[in-house]
């Protein structure tokens, strides 16, 4: 039996999606569900590994898949060590921090787990790609303003890594030739400065740049500082203002964009101007990282789920598209970027990484 496909494996809170590919080709995907009383079993998310993994062996049996055809395994990527970005061999060291948690417990520490477990069984090899801990921030990127807080590298690196290598390919580059700002619009929205494949600067998703449909950005700090200390919010509750319950949600009560341009299409000004300040924020942040890059930027790059707007992404596209062409590339398939990520090492255009060796 000729081992010719990937098994693809994303866990989640409550779910894992797995799929089945062949090549470029996504021959079958599923969203298997776990009940929160089958994981209260578990004490640690770690835990869970053993019990994730047979449920997705069960499922490959059920749809006529073994096992012995797999020519590797690949998982999300955990909260690991701060690393560079890549494809890495999930090795013992790696799942020794995946293990212990080593900058939290998180589903997607369960993903190099699970990989190495199924992977290791038949003789292949597992791997990861650009987990949330990819850090390659410059120094100078680090530096808060207050010696107390650090600048930290938490962005949408999977996604981000996984669309700049598809423009370069478009253009005929590799990616580590080119410099892209590249701007991942979800429910959190990345700016990215990519210098020569490098992801040299960000703003956290959660606490700085612009809002999002459920986050507020960066906000004036005397102000939040005002209302923490009112005694009118409890720590949780100013932390879910800010991350969950801020932005497009906090002012217009949905955190959907296609309701808010069903809102705009109806004639409600409030809906228009809210929307219109996001695409205002999120074209600021790409023209200060424009200057991370000396203004030698080569393309401007929107991607993720709300950049299928078109009334959002031509706002943006006006304010910026005199530093770069800008490229708009709408959603977010983090299957298919983990495929890809394997598939640049098996044709020769990447080597994997020993995480070890990486974060030493």
């Amino acid at each position: 039996m000729s081992r010719e496909y990937v098994l693809v494996i994303n866990p989640g809170s409550t779910s894992t999606k797995v799929a089945i590919c062949k090549g470029e080709e996504n021959v079958l995907q599923k969203n298997l569900s776990h009940s929160p009383e089958e994981l209260e079993k578990f004490p640690k998310i770690a835990d869970q590994y053993e019990y994730r993994r047979d449920i997705i062996l069960q499922w490959m049996k059920e749809e006529g898949y073994t096992t012995a055809q797999l020519k590797a395994v690949v998982g999300r990527g955990g909260l690991l060590k701060p690393m560079p970005s890549g494809t890495y061999m999930v090795t013992d060291a790696m799942i020794e921090d995946l293990k212990i948690g080593v900058q939290g417990e998180h589903a997607s520490n369960l993903g190099g787990m699970i990989a190495k477990s199924i992977a290791d069984q038949e003789g292949i090899h597992a791997y990861i790609v650009d987990p949330v801990a990819v850090d390659e921030f410059d120094d100078v990127a680090r530096i808060s303003g207050m010696p107390e807080i650090k600048r930290r590298s938490l962005l949408h690196a999977l996604n981000i890594k996984a669309v700049a290598h598809r423009v370069a390919k478009e253009m005929n580059k590799d990616v580590n030739e080119l410099n892209l700002v590249m701007a991942h619009l979800g429910g959190g929205i990345s700016i990215v400065p990519l210098r020569k494949g490098k992801m040299v600067d960000a703003n956290n998703a959660n606490e700085m740049g612009p809002f999002s449909p459920e986050r507020t950005g960066g906000l004036p700090v005397g102000d939040l500082a005002k209302m923490c200390f009112s005694g009118k919010y409890t720590l949780a509750e100013i932390k879910k203002k800010i991350s969950g319950k801020g932005g497009l949600v906090a002012y217009l009560g949905t955190n959907d964009a296609r309701e808010v341009e069903k809102m705009i299409a109806s004639g409600d000004a409030k809906a228009k101007l809210i929307y219109d300040a996001m695409g205002y924020q999120i074209a600021k942040e790409i023209g200060a990282m424009a200057t991370v890059l000396e203004g030698k930027v080569d393309a401007v790059v929107l991607t993720g789920g709300i950049a299928y707007s078109q009334m959002l992404t031509s706002y943006i596209k006006e304010r910026v598209e005199f530093i770069a062409p800008v490229i708009i590339k709408p959603g977010e398939d983090e299957m298919i970027a983990l495929n890809e990520g394997v598939n640049r090492v098996f044709s020769g255009q990447e080597k994997a990484k020993i995480y070890e060796e990486e974060v030493k």
